[in-house]
C-alpha cells in the first residue's frame, strides 16, 4: 500500500509541474496571453476543488483503491488528449479534467497513508510526499534536458507512466472501508461544525496559492526577466522541486520530536522571507538559490497540515482531508485569476502579479 501511494504521489507531482512546464510552449503555439494562462490555471484549480470535495465520501464508502484508479484514469485521458487540442477552450476542458484526476489522486493517496501510518502520521506523510517533489523535479527536468521543447512527447510520456501506476493500484490489495470510517450524513455536522477544520482549510488556502503559483508561473516569469527557457525550467526542477524533496527528507525525523504545529509555524515564517526575496532578483544563480530555499521552507507544510487533520478527525478522515484540500485548491483558483488579471497581456507584469 505504501508503494501504491508513493507512485500515485509521484504521478501527481509530475502533473503539478505540468502546466508551468508546458505553458510557455502552449502560449507560443496558440498565442495565449497571461490572462488566458490564468483562465487555464483556474480551470485546473476548479477541477482540483470539485474532485477533492466530492471524493472524500467516495473514499470513505468505496475505499481508497477505487478512488485512486478513477483519478489516474482521468489523468491519463487528459494527457493523451491534450496534444491533439485544437485551441484555448479545449485546453481549459482538458486541464479541468486533469485537475479532477489530480484532486482525486492526491486526496486518495494521502488518506491511504494517513490510515497506514497512524502511529507516526506526520513523519509518514512527509516521507511519502517527498515523492511529490521528485515528480515535480522530473517533469521540468525531462522537458528541459531530454525532450527540448517537445511538450507533446512529454504529455505522452507522463500519460504512459500514469497508466502503469493505474495498473499498480489495481494489483495492490487495500483494505475495504470499515463501518467506523464510512461516510454518514448524520456525522457531517460534527465534522463540519468544528472551527479547526476551517482554520486548517484557510491555512491550505493561503499555502497552495503560494506553492502551486510557483509551479505554474515561475518559468514564465523568469523567461520574461531574460532567462532562457531551459534554464528557467531547471531552476524550477533542480531548485524548487529539489528543495521540496530535500526539505521533506530533512523534516521527517524532526517531526518525531517536534510538534507538527511548531514545524508549520517555523516553515511559514521561512516561506514569507524566501518568497519575498525570490522575486527581487533577475540573476539566474541568485534566483536558483532563493527558489531552492523557498522549496525547503514549503516542504513540510502541506503533508504536516494533513497529518494534523488526520489526528483531529479519526472518523470520516477522507472527508475531512478532502474538505481541507479543497480549500487549498480554492487558493489556487483565486490566486490564478488574480495573477492573470493583473498581468493582463504583458508577461513583464507577471512580477507585479506574483508580488
Amino acid at each position: 500500500m505504501i508503494l501504491a501511494a508513493i507512485v500515485a504521489i509521484f504521478i501527481y507531482g509530475m502533473i503539478a509541474a505540468m502546466l508551468g512546464t508546458i505553458l510557455p510552449d502552449l502560449s507560443d503555439r496558440f498565442h495565449l496571453s497571461p490572462m488566458q494562462n490564468g483562465a487555464i490555471a483556474l480551470g485546473q484549480a476548479l477541477g482540483l476543488m470539485i474532485a477533492s470535495l466530492g471524493v472524500g465520501p467516495l473514499l470513505d464508502n468505496e475505499g481508497k483503491k477505487f478512488g485512486l484508479i478513477l483519478g489516474l484514469a482521468f489523468i491519463s485521458i487528459a494527457l493523451f488528449a491534450l496534444p491533439r487540442s485544437p485551441g484555448f477552450r479545449s485546453i481549459i476542458v482538458l486541464l479541468f479534467l486533469l485537475g479532477v484526476g489530480g484532486g482525486i489522486v492526491v486526496t486518495g493517496a494521502n488518506a491511504l497513508i494517513s490510515d497506514v501510518g497512524q502511529a507516526r502520521r506526520a513523519t509518514a506523510l512527509n516521507l511519502v510526499n517527498l515523492f511529490f517533489g521528485l515528480g515535480g523535479l522530473a517533469t521540468p527536468f525531462i522537458a528541459a534536458n531530454l525532450f527540448g521543447r517537445n511538450w507533446v512527447r512529454l504529455c505522452y510520456t507522463i500519460a504512459s507512466l500514469t497508466v502503469v501506476t493505474l495498473v499498480i493500484q489495481a494489483l495492490t490489495k487495500m483494505p475495504a472501508p470499515t463501518g467506523a470510517g464510512r461516510f454518514e450524513f448524520a456525522d457531517v455536522a460534527p465534522v463540519l461544525g468544528r472551527p479547526l477544520l476551517f482554520l486548517l482549510g484557510l491555512f491550505l488556502f493561503l499555502y497552495v496559492g503560494c506553492e502551486v503559483g510557483i509551479w505554474n508561473w515561475l518559468p514564465r516569469h523568469l523567461i520574461a526577466q531574460g532567462i532562457s527557457e531551459s534554464r528557467a525550467l531547471n531552476i524550477l526542477s533542480l531548485g524548487f522541486a529539489l528543495g521540496l524533496l530535500i526539505g521533506r527528507v530533512g523534516v521527517s525525523p524532526i517531526l518525531i520530536r517536534v510538534p507538527a504545529v511548531t514545524v508549520t509555524l517555523f516553515a511559514s515564517v521561512a516561506m514569507a522571507v524566501t518568497t519575498f526575496l525570490m522575486f527581487r532578483t533577475k540573476q539566474p544563480t541568485t534566483a536558483f538559490a532563493l527558489v531552492f530555499l523557498a522549496g525547503i521552507s514549503m516542504a513540510p507544510v502541506f503533508p504536516t497540515t494533513l497529518a494534523i487533520v488526520g489526528d483531529a478527525f479519526p472518523r470520516m478522515t477522507g472527508t475531512a482531508i478532502g474538505v481541507v484540500i479543497t480549500c487549498g485548491w480554492a487558493g489556487l483558483a483565486v490566486s490564478s485569476r488574480i495573477i492573470g488579471t493583473i498581468a493582463g497581456g504583458d508577461p513583464l507584469r507577471l512580477k507585479k502579479a506574483l508580488w
